[in-house]
């Protein structure tokens, strides 16, 4: 085995990595960590540290660390088939298989499964497919998207346009100019301290309703968003506000694609966030969850509703002219299907639902009188503490992001990985969704300890 201090030199010479400060890295002032293995909800690195991991790498490894039923099916594929295209009508048993898992588990009005690789090419074909729908329908000025601002849904040119965090944006020249943001569904930081949860959700569908009206809804095609935000800060919407989203979208009509690549498979509990919270979408995006990040592959569910279209475009303009080299890739299906067989067989739904709503209430009773703690949110394994200034106005801090980083730094000395959540200090969690009652106790002793250690 290679030297940790070689590997680490190599490291900052070599590799650029993803969300990082790439200047501090380079010089050695952000730290580096070599991963080596893990088990369950734990990760192991190359100094001997064991650490649980509360966020499942990137709110991805639900089924846990280590399971041996997923890396069988992988190296099985691999002896058998490493590769071969989906082009044309080529398929392999894993493909196939896994799309009719996927159309068992997903609402009823789904029809067909496309793949890529991550969240953010399965929203890039998701455009991609709603501009080919309204093409086919004759509409070709009924382009535009709605995302939210906190909407995450990926890094590329249109996927990180759609994301409504400014990280995403500066400096890259985005969004592009046919994306529009409308507001966060984020009732803690509301303006009328007055305003119900249900007020709140009104006034969100109202303030969509006038970008509708203010845009043309002739040129608006689809509206996109998370069942829960998620890197937006861990927020489950308030009551009653995706009745009121799709009745606006439904009265101009315009498309809604549910960004399910945190939510879907299990993570509030429900096997998918459209039907944890009654939506009906058109296009749902799936990433994570789907092979516990074991093998990459994302999907691009289809409704039945666009499929007829879809069809009917190829039938006017011959073949549907969008492909990636790796989609339905043998081996990300192979992870996949065993993935969810686990999901099943561990009966990782229900535990998100149980175990979650135990976490939720356990850090609730550890820290939500703090003076500090403005809120503890959460649906299933999908759980966050928002810090702030004043909680009696819900005032957050003069420099924002610092208290969040500073706590899961704290929280790291002790043995336990949360993530700081950009645009806010608060902490988010999304272990694994095999994490037991008596692990939770442990995320919950080490954030007490934590806080204390940093706000007093």
């Amino acid at each position: 085995m290679t030297d940790i201090k070689q590997l680490e030199s190599w490291d900052r010479e070599n590799f650029f990595h993803p969300s990082t400060h790439l200047a501090d890295f380079a010089r050695g002032d952000a730290p580096n960590r070599v991963v080596t293995g893990g088990k369950g909800v734990f990760i192991n690195d190359m100094k001997g540290n064991n650490l649980l991991d509360a966020f499942a790498g990137l709110y991805c490894v639900n089924i846990g660390y280590g399971q041996q039923k997923v890396i069988d099916a992988i190296s099985k594929q691999a002896n058998e088939l490493a590769y071969y295209h989906a082009y044309v009508g080529h398929g392999t048993e894993a493909s196939i298989t896994l799309s009719k898992m996927i159309l068992e588990r997903a609402p009823a009005h789904m029809s067909k499964v496309y793949y890529g690789l991550s969240g953010s090419d399965a929203n890039e074909t998701n455009i991609k497919v709603v501009w080919y729908y309204n093409n086919v329908l004759g509409r070709p000025q009924k382009k535009k998207i709605i995302s939210r601002w906190r909407g995450y849904h990926g890094s590329g040119l249109m996927s990180g346009s759609l994301t409504g965090l400014q990280l995403f944006h500066k400096q890259f020249d985005l969004p592009l100019t046919q994306v529009l943001h409308t507001e966060a569904p984020y009732y803690y930081q509301r303006q009328d301290d007055a305003m119900s949860e249900e007020q709140f959700s009104a006034h969100c569908a109202s303030e969509l309703e006038k970008l509708i009206q203010r845009e043309g809804a002739d040129t608006i095609a689809a509206f996109i968003g998370e069942p829960a935000l998620g890197t937006g800060g861990l927020i489950p919407p308030p009551k009653g506000y995706w009745d009121a989203i799709q009745k606006v979208l439904n009265k101009y009509d315009i498309l809604l694609i549910a960004d399910e690549v945190v939510t879907g498979f299990g993570r509030l509990g429900s096997m998918f966030g459209s039907e944890h919270y009654g939506m009906k979408p058109d296009i749902i995006t799936i990433a994570k969850g789907l092979t516990s990040a074991y093998a990459p592959l994302s999907g691009s569910i289809i409704s039945d509703k666009v499929w007829k279209v879809l069809e009917q475009g190829t039938d006017e303009f011959g073949v549907f002219g969008h492909g990636w080299t790796y989609s339905a890739h043998p081996i990300g299906a192979a992870a996949g299907v065993a993935n969810l067989q686990l999901v099943d067989e561990l009966n990782l739904v229900g535990n998100a639902a149980e175990t979650g709503a135990y976490f939720k209430q356990s850090l609730q009773q550890a820290i939500g009188d703090h003076p500090h703690v403005g809120e503890v949110r959460g649906e299933g394994l999908l759980v966050a503490v928002e810090f702030v200034e004043d909680k009696a106005n819900r005032q957050r801090y003069a420099q924002v992001g610092q208290v969040g980083a500073q706590l899961a730094a704290a929280l790291l000395k002790r043995g336990v990985i949360a993530r700081a959540m950009p645009q806010g200090d608060i902490l988010g969690f999304a272990p694994p969704l095999c994490i037991t009652r008596e692990e939770c106790d442990q995320v919950v002793s080490a954030l007490k300890d934590a806080v204390t250690e940093v706000l007093g």
